[in-house]
């Protein structure tokens, strides 16, 4: 009993510093961006407790790219793409999960196997298609390919059809039409469902980075990750005080949101069954 006690504890012993070593692992490239950032470029590649703090370099930043312009697309961007996954998401699912048609199973199988089909396979023909439509080096033109999402679908639809029958049916009797059972019975239920999967879109969204900049060729339709480029020009050398100063400003919503709202996230993700 002694000896799997002390195996148990061994054990739990190994798991704690092997978290607190991902940990560590996680956070250096975080600590060392704040650090660059907010000290002057010749303390970028070294440590000095007595090192002066400055916002110069997130000065130099934001005069060297229209942020604001860029800040403005990634939130419209996101904006627009995670409504129209919401609505055809939820549209899609309430369909798969209460009404019976020809072909539902394939018709499912086919959203399916969009989870096993990277982006990145599809960028050529995307192209091509957004060519022929004249929406090239648009907002558009980002975010039509992605939607449609076979994952929220997927999620969405198990959600709903763990929604007792009985709750479609009464709301049925009382005379509500599909579209108001589904708005007042099934859409309120899933807000867990809903919450976690916007985190995941706005994360995901947020940080793309090659469809961007392969169907963008100006900064009226540039995101962020994209605008980031312009402090990479090798003609003019690499400062990685800007540089990191540029990133943070990037990551600062995202980061924020996070810090504020980390219980609801993990609340939902538990919630929805994500692991």
């Amino acid at each position: 009993m002694k000896a799997r006690a002390n195996t148990i504890y061994g054990a739990t012993w190994l798991d704690t510093l092997a978290a607190w070593v991902l940990a560590v692992l996680w956070i250096l490239p975080l600590a060392y961006a704040v650090w660059t950032a907010f000290h002057p470029a010749e303390y970028a590649t070294r440590f000095a407790l007595d090192a002066p703090w400055t916002l110069d370099n997130f000065r130099h930043a934001w005069e060297a790219a229209p942020f604001a312009r860029y800040f403005l697309n990634t939130v419209l961007l996101v904006a627009i793409i995670l409504a129209a996954q919401l609505v055809l998401s939820t549209l899609a699912a309430y369909a798969f999960a209460r009404y019976e048609f020809r072909g539902k199973n394939v018709a499912f199988a086919l959203v399916l196997v969009q989870l096993m089909i990277m982006p990145d396979i599809l960028l050529v023909e995307n192209y091509k298609t957004m060519g022929r439509l004249g929406l090239v080096d648009t907002l558009t033109a980002i975010g039509l390919p992605y939607f449609a999402s076979a994952f929220a679908i997927f999620l969405l639809r198990q959600t709903f059809m763990g929604i007792p029958k009985e709750l479609d049916e009464a709301a049925r009797v009382e005379g509500a039409s599909a579209l108001q059972v589904l708005w007042r019975v099934y859409v309120p239920l899933a807000r867990p469902v809903y919450t976690a999967f916007a985190l995941v879109s706005v994360s995901f969204h947020w940080n793309n980075f090659l469809w961007p900049l392969i169907i963008t060729n100006s900064v009226e339709s540039r995101p962020l990750t994209v605008g980031l480029q312009v402090f990479s020009s090798v003609e003019q050398g690499v400062e990685w005080s800007i540089i990191t100063a540029a990133t943070l400003m990037s990551t600062a919503p995202l980061l924020i949101g996070f810090i504020l709202f980390q219980r609801q996230f993990v609340q939902s993700f538990m919630r929805a069954g994500i692991k």
